[in-house]
């Protein structure tokens, strides 16, 4: 079994210890481990696998598993490319500027930040379905053009949509004002989810037993998958989205910003890269990696073909 899938089949973890996990795999340090140092550690994973997964006190264990979740697909054994590895997802979305200052630089902003959500959730390979849309890709390139530009088409006009309104028709409620945008934003990234994996409730994901072998495609199992992973994208969107808009409004009412009004551009920064950084491991850690399912609440097809009462599918992030 692929060391990685055995890990997270194995490893019941509560939502702490997950968290903790992802503040390791979401280290930018994983973007520079050498290909030597990552097949070691696989190698040493493969073969002590039995016993690997029991003795996370041991360093270097540690090490390995650190080095082998954090860069390999789980579903192939290939390496995940440097851009679109958990922690180069991280340092992507921490580094977007949260003031934007004209309707141009805003369609410019937010037009680039949905093709790299859609690229990323593409290729990078996180759920189960994603080399099937490969080859549907590959068999149907115009519907895969159409589902593309739909996706980046729909996010930005949505996206915009709050900054439209706020441009042509200032809104006198403070508090919807500044909370309407967030609201959106947060919206947008579930949409974007539901858009850019929409082959997996369509075509199903696949649901494999505790010993990783394949049990057959699920399109239950597709939709559980794409609504976690939306619900967790609106958590890390949405709170760091509005942790920094917060912290502005209190701000603005002080003795400081009123004698140095341009600290608020810095204040926002600041908010930013925590919110961001405390927010991408919690959202990840809100469902395990490998996601269990009662084989009962599957299409008749799967319960038929085996008698286990747990099946597990990779959720994706």
């Amino acid at each position: 079994m692929e060391p990685n899938v055995h890990f997270w089949i194995t490893q019941r973890q509560s939502f702490i210890q997950r968290f903790l996990q992802w503040t390791e795999l979401l280290d930018p340090t994983n973007l520079v481990i050498s290909i030597e140092k990552i097949e070691k550690s696989r190698q040493l994973l493969l073969t002590n696998e039995d016993g690997s997964i029991h003795d996370l006190e041991d360093h270097r264990i540690r090490e390995a598993w650190k080095r082998s979740l954090s860069t390999v697909h789980p579903d192939n054994s290939k390496l995940i490319p440097v851009p679109f590895r958990p922690a180069g997802i991280f340092v992507a979305g921490v580094s977007e500027k949260p003031k934007v200052h004209d309707f141009t630089s805003a369609v410019f902003l937010h037009l680039q930040h949905c093709v790299q959500r859609h690229q990323w959730e593409r290729k990078s390979g996180e759920s189960q379905e994603a080399q099937r849309a490969a080859t549907f890709i590959n068999r149907h390139p115009y519907e895969s053009i159409l589902l593309g530009a739909g996706v980046i088409a729909s996010t930005t006009f949505f996206g915009l949509f709050s900054r439209l309104i706020l441009m042509k028709y200032p809104l006198k409620n403070i508090l919807l004002r500044e909370t309407l945008p967030v609201i959106i934003l947060a919206n947008i990234s579930a949409v974007n989810v539901v858009a850019s994996r929409s082959f997996e409730p369509m075509r199903g994901v696949e649901v494999m037993d505790k010993h990783g072998n394949v049990i057959g495609y699920s399109r239950r199992a597709g939709t559980k998958a794409v609504k976690e992973t939306a619900t967790s994208r609106v958590v890390l969107f949405g709170t760091s989205a509005l942790i920094p808009e917060v912290f502005s409004h209190f701000f603005k009412k002080t003795k400081f910003f009123m004698r140095y009004p341009q600290s608020l551009w810095t204040l926002k920064l600041s908010c930013t890269f925590l919110a961001m950084g405390l927010m991408a491991p919690v959202s990840f850690s809100m469902f395990p990696q490998i996601e269990r399912i009662q084989c009962s609440k599957l299409e008749q097809e799967i319960q038929s073909a085996t008698e286990e009462t747990e099946l597990f599918y990779n959720r994706g992030v």
